[in-house]
Order: C-alpha cells, then sequence, then structure tokens
C-alpha cells in the first residue's frame, strides 16, 4: 500500500469520525477536535522532524504514530491547535479511546466498535461534566458539578430532558418532563 493510498484511507476515516462526532461540538472542553486534528496529523506524519538530545534520552517531535503489523494506525500521539491530543484505535483503526487538553480543559471520549463516542468525561471551567451516549450518539444522561451544586440529567432518545436532579444552596430538587421537555411533577 502506498503512502497516497494510506493517505486517503486516514482522510475517509477521518471524515467518517467527523460526521460521527458532530455532536460533540456542543462539547468545547472536551476537545474532540483536537482528536480530529491530531488524526489528520498523523496521515501527515512523514512531515515530522524527529530529533534526538544528548545521550538519546529526548526526541522532539510533533506527531507519534504507532501502526500495527498490517500498516494500520493504532495510536496517535500529537500536539495541534488546540493542544495535546492521543488517540487509540482497535484492529480495523477505529478510534475508541481519545484523550485531548483543549483551551477549555481536558477530556477523555471512549467509542464503540463504530467509533461513536459512547461516554464522555471532561473538566470545564464550570466543573467536571460525564456525558453518557446511545448508540446514536444522542446524549442520554449527564453528570456534572457546578458552583451551586451536583446535577443529573436524564434525557429520552430525542435529546429531551425528562428527569433534572440536583443539590443547590436551597436544599435538593427534582423535576419531571414530559415529551416535550415541559415540567409536569417538581419537588423542590
Amino acid at each position: 500500500m502506498t503512502t497516497e493510498e494510506r493517505l486517503e484511507r486516514v482522510e475517509r476515516e477521518l471524515e467518517r469520525v467527523k460526521r460521527r462526532s458532530r455532536w460533540l461540538l456542543v462539547l468545547p472542553a472536551l476537545g474532540l477536535g483536537a482528536m480530529a486534528l491530531v488524526w489528520a496529523a498523523a496521515a501527515s506524519a512523514p512531515r515530522a522532524e524527529a530529533q534526538g538530545a544528548v545521550g538519546g534520552r529526548t526526541v522532539l517531535a510533533n506527531t507519534f504514530v504507532l501502526e500495527d503489523a498490517n500498516g494500520k494506525i493504532r495510536a496517535s500521539l500529537g500536539v495541534a491547535a488546540d493542544g495535546p491530543g492521543l488517540a487509540l484505535a482497535d484492529e480495523s483503526g477505529t478510534p475508541r479511546v481519545v484523550l485531548s487538553v483543549g483551551k477549555n480543559g481536558p477530556g477523555l471520549s471512549l467509542c464503540d466498535a463504530a467509533g461513536n463516542p459512547r461516554a464522555a468525561l471532561a473538566v470545564k471551567a464550570i466543573g467536571p461534566f460525564l456525558g453518557l451516549f446511545d448508540e446514536n450518539g444522542k446524549g442520554r444522561a449527564a453528570l456534572s458539578v457546578k458552583a451551586d451544586g451536583p446535577g443529573l440529567g436524564l434525557y429520552d432518545e430525542n435529546g429531551e430532558i425528562r428527569i433534572r436532579l440536583g443539590v443547590g444552596k436551597d436544599g435538593p430538587g427534582l423535576v419531571l418532563a414530559n415529551a416535550a421537555g415541559k415540567m409536569i411533577w417538581s419537588a423542590p
């Protein structure tokens, strides 16, 4: 397989991953944009310059790419405009774990066999966030801790919040909503 063919394959894979991950753009702290940039940087690995320091103990580079015996990219570590990122792929080359540090903080995403993020952990300026997603990429559960207290949201298949549970300055609260997102019951 030539370098051009491999580059085209990586670009097609990058495009597929981008399409499936667009919903995560609402979570900028997660830094999945960094994953796409790291993956693109992996395709341009021949441009990366590595240089050894005295004694060969330090290696300087923009991107490191690990391939398996079949030439499939299995891991990439790089620094993109938004920050550093590490992507780990399965035997088919699908990204399964993405760790990044972006402008808004660190993020970790765990993906299914199709490359769809299913769990995301991020630390944003307002506090930590854990999101769980269904097979279609829709957010189904979110746990966060903000200055006013912790909160849990459970969402239906259409992305509407159905249950909101939180603890604030005034104590605990619970809200139940219908399919349109309108409150049908609450307890302070």
